[in-house]
């Protein structure tokens, strides 16, 4: 497993693939979910560990410097810390003004479920969830 903050952010080994950006806690709780293609570089970020600060800046980093074919984000679903790598992608994104596909997945109960990026951007404001909740079947 390599680490997103300890990889360099012009590696000849990102150009021209998917980046996967997977936590950390991934190969104890889900190892069997780990396999990436052969078109894609997977590098472990924790943000419990490391601040998403960091963590966006390295991404962003990459991103402005490398002609990547998209990015994938991989995480396990309702984990408060994991939450922050989709969070920091979407950060990246924002300021680099890179339009590289991006894809979000989760994972809960061992299936990985795909998340639109309008979730993550709605998940940063507790009022709009709240909402939501209000409007859904969720609550009642």
């Amino acid at each position: 497993m390599a680490d997103l903050l300890s990889f360099n952010s012009g590696s000849r080994k990102l150009r021209g693939k998917v980046l996967l950006i997977r936590s950390s806690c991934i190969i104890n709780e889900w190892p069997s979910l780990l396999e990436a293609g052969p078109d894609t570089l997977a590098l472990e970020a924790c943000p419990e560990r490391d601040h998403i600060n960091k963590i966006t800046l390295k991404l962003a980093s990459i991103i402005a410097r490398v002609d990547l074919r998209g990015i994938k984000v991989l995480t396990i679903d309702g984990s408060p810390h994991c939450l922050h790598l989709h969070h920091a992608v979407e950060e990246a994104l924002k300021v680099t003004g890179s339009q590289v596909p991006t894809t979000h997945e989760v994972i809960s109960g061992g299936k990985v479920i795909r998340v639109s990026s309008k979730a993550v951007k709605i998940s940063r404001y507790l009022h709009k969830v709240e909402k939501l909740l209000s409007a859904s079947e969720l609550t009642k």
